[in-house]
């Protein structure tokens, strides 16, 4: 019920139709509709700006690993936030339409957490970028392989969460296969993680350093540990809307 505006009034007849009269006009339903329908173009606008988001950090990444600490990775930083606060910008405008009654109350609550769910994962992405940053970290060579697949499979987690999304409006029934991948992706996300950490303490670098490389590992795998919390709350508002 949460996403599937159309069948609300399914099945129901107007005044007129239950006396066999000329179908009455309903302005309000016309006007409901238009509402619900520029929220969804809206959510659409969030995830395509969202996946402005990922793509800047994915770049700001790359940069980083090819040509460390440079002028170019902190342009990309900048840019990865300028996207991060444009997404917010949309929300925002999101939840005004909303509680300006633009959908009904059940479907608003069920919108509003998922959004306000799927916004800490853009914030991670900025998190990432800036504890890089601020740290002045610089990767050993001996991480950096599985670094690149723990930050794959994150950026690949996310991509699914943004699918599934998507599916809630235009094709529900491949939500759970998608969810089902988005918990694969995190289960081998944690396998690296925790190669990742052990090797990082069975090396010989300062123990300072090591908790610094430590964190920065737990930050990246926190991006599927959000992407699977989100994915829950998808399955459970396409199930709450089944029934």
């Amino acid at each position: 019920m949460a996403f599937k505006f159309s069948t609300f009034f399914k099945g129901r007849k107007s005044p007129g139709e239950q006396v066999g009269k000329r179908p009455a006009r309903f302005p309000f339903y016309r006007l409901l509709f238009k509402k619900q329908y520029y929220v969804q173009s809206l959510i659409f606008q969030y995830l395509e700006e969202l996946k402005r988001v990922q793509e800047s950090f994915v770049q700001a990444i790359e940069t980083y690993f090819s040509k460390g600490l440079c002028t170019d990775f902190e342009f990309l930083i900048e840019q990865t936030h300028k996207a991060e606060s444009k997404c917010d910008d949309i929300r925002n405008t999101i939840e005004l339409e909303m509680y300006g009654k633009a959908l009904i109350p059940e479907s608003r609550g069920d919108i509003l957490g998922l959004l306000e769910t799927m916004d800490s994962i853009p914030n991670q992405f900025e998190l990432i970028l800036y504890f890089i940053q601020t740290q002045k970290l610089r990767v050993p060579d001996f991480m950096t392989s599985d670094l690149k697949e723990l930050l794959q499979i994150s950026v690949d987690s996310w991509d699914l969460l943004r699918q599934s999304v998507e599916s809630l409006f235009i094709n529900p029934e491949v939500i759970q296969t998608l969810n089902q991948k988005i918990d694969r992706k995190e289960s081998q996300g944690d396998f690296i993680e925790r190669r990742l950490i052990t090797n990082i303490f069975d090396s010989d670098i300062d123990t300072a350093y090591k908790i610094l490389l430590r964190d920065l590992v737990v930050q990246i795998g926190n991006i599927s540990d959000h992407t699977e919390r989100v994915s829950r709350r998808v399955m459970i508002i396409n199930v709450k809307r089944r029934v």
